[in-house]
């Protein structure tokens, strides 16, 4: 794909002595070396992916392979899982559940990978299998919960599917309330549901609740933990799970997601030195498993995840290499998680650095091998046009940025069309942002501030979502850098703080709050926000973190 430039950066560009040993783990060695290191795609069998201990009625000499199979299911590791569940039926091919695996791995919820046509078909033959082999109620309620989402095989709409699959996943928990796994899938579409619930808190509280308990009993079950750092990774809870969060690594070392997963708390609480490590691991890990000769979809989700990081610090060599490396592999699986990180990362370069000539210059819908006509695609190219826009609008280019508010608004309009209201609200919330500032240069400052203040107001009815690290631009940052353009330091500083509350440790929001409280005439302010600075981004300079805050 053609590459962004990056040259005229506003971040400190001090290389960090120690960055090369922390990525590549390997001394001597890159992440594209490693990628020949290893050809095969699975956790071998001596290799820890926690405790599961399902009992399924297979033959007994491969109960401990469905077990295997399962563990892997439920660190979202659904290829190698699939496979797994493939190796299982030609073993005991009266295994129900293995069929039931086959299936179930072929839809992911918390990702929103919409299965095309002929996977709808392979689960729904693959349940109908499983149905006429099953001998237990308890593995029924679990057939029938996953039969669920592939019934209705004439109609592609993926949330009913999900609706269908969560109902039923509640009454095999009312039938099974002490089984693990049973409650860790249960806990896990509830978590799925939250996604679009107006009240989000009583479903995250429930899946926490119910996975503590599974951890309690099995403090090595791998859904227990997983599916715990995702209930957690919403807005006030994210030390819930601290206690868990280190484990995950140790159970599954092997396991590309289950090193990648810590980090989404460690994001929550502006960690960044623990972001890039957990991430960095994850990348090299993530090598050793292509997917049908594709690069796997977890690579590209770590390396976003450190590019975000490295930005916080104010460490842009390091981010840019990664983008650079990350981007010269391919090709990629095609998949939603890979369509998002290819448009997040240069957007991220360029909006994070006040780059507003390369922002406006972005690349659309590149790689073209990738899903963009996807629900995730449309967020995924929304964010390009962002860019786009911002970078426009502050390069004197009206009629471009009015071209990429338009865009903007047909791809929330098709999502929504599609029935696709998550992806059309983090759309709406880029849609808002970029005509405020397009109203501010109007001098329409009242509806600019309406129009941002709407964009705060949106983010607040929808949690981050499980692909993301961070918001292409918060609504909150946003609304203070427009405030600050329209000379309110007071009312900046305190959009200011709100941001810093939901996305803690942001390089800019961290240096437009010291800069607006120095213009507020509040000294102390500014020198407390200015410390926290120098502490996220020890490498950047004070010159730097003012030619950050020029538009």
């Amino acid at each position: 794909m053609p590459h962004q430039s990056f040259t005229n950066r506003t971040f400190s560009t001090g290389l960090c002595a120690a960055f090369s040993a922390a990525l590549f783990l390997v001394p001597g060695t890159s992440l594209s070396q490693h990628e020949h290191m290893h050809d095969h795609n699975e956790v071998s069998a001596d290799q820890s992916i926690g405790t599961v201990d399902f009992q399924a009625d297979c033959a007994s000499e491969v109960r401990s392979d469905f077990d295997r199979a399962l563990g892997l299911m439920h660190h979202m590791m659904y290829v190698q899982a699939r496979s797994n569940f493939e190796d299982l039926i030609e073993a005991d091919p009266d295994c129900a559940m293995a069929h039931w695996g086959v299936a179930t791995t072929l839809f992911q919820p918390l990702w929103g990978t919409r299965p095309d046509s002929a996977d709808l078909k392979r689960g729904w033959q693959s349940i109908k299998t499983a149905r006429e082999k099953v001998q237990s109620e308890r593995e029924s309620s679990l057939i029938e919960a996953t039969a669920g989402f592939f019934e209705d095989l004439e109609s592609t709409a993926f949330w009913p599917r999900i609706d269908r699959w969560a109902s039923r996943m509640e009454k095999a928990h009312k039938s099974y309330p002490d089984d693990l796994d049973i409650t860790a899938l249960y806990s896990l579409s509830l978590l799925t549901l939250a996604q679009r619930a107006d009240d989000r808190d009583p479903l995250h509280e429930r899946a926490e609740t119910l996975l503590r308990e599974v951890f309690v009993q099995v403090p090595t079950h791998p859904g227990a933990i997983h599916y715990s750092i995702h209930a957690t990774d919403a807005d006030g809870r994210a030390k819930n799970a601290l206690d868990m969060v280190e484990m995950y690594g140790q159970i599954a070392p092997e396991v590309p997601h289950a090193l990648h997963m810590p980090s989404h708390i460690h994001v929550r609480l502006g960690d960044w030195p623990e972001v890039i490590e957990w991430n960095a691991r994850s990348a090299e890990a993530a090598l050793r498993f292509p997917v049908n000769d594709a690069i796997s979809l977890h690579y590209i989700h770590a390396i976003d995840y450190m590019i975000y990081a490295h930005l916080q610090r104010g460490e842009v060599d390091q981010a840019v290499a990664l983008y650079e490396e990350g981007t010269e592999k391919g090709p990629h699986q095609a998949a939603g998680p890979v369509v998002y990180h290819f448009a997040a990362m240069p957007a991220r370069l360029a909006v994070e650095q006040r780059q507003w000539e390369d922002a406006a210059e972005l690349a659309v819908r590149t790689p073209g091998y990738l899903p963009w006509d996807s629900a995730m695609g449309y967020w995924a190219e929304g964010m390009t046009w962002l860019a786009r826009g911002l970078g426009s609008i502050h390069t004197g280019q009206i009629a471009q940025a009015r071209q990429a508010e338009q865009r903007l608004q047909a791809l929330h309009d098709r999502a929504r069309t599609e029935d696709e209201d998550l992806m059309a609200t983090y759309i709406d919330i880029d849609r808002l942002i970029l005509s405020g500032w397009l109203a501010h240069v109007e001098d329409d400052n009242e509806r600019a501030l309406e129009q941002l203040r709407a964009a705060v107001a949106l983010e607040k009815s929808v949690e981050k979502h499980p692909v993301t690290p961070g918001a292409l631009l918060p609504p909150n940052e946003a609304l203070g850098d427009l405030l600050m353009a329209m000379d309110r330091p007071k009312d900046a500083l305190e959009a200011y703080r709100e941001s810093d509350q939901t996305w803690p440790g942001r390089y800019n929001t961290l240096s437009g709050a010291a800069e607006a409280a120095r213009e507020a005439g509040k000294e102390k302010v500014a020198l407390e926000f200015e410390r926290q600075l120098a502490e996220t981004a020890p490498d950047a300079t004070r010159q730097a973190q003012a030619q950050a805050r020029t538009n």
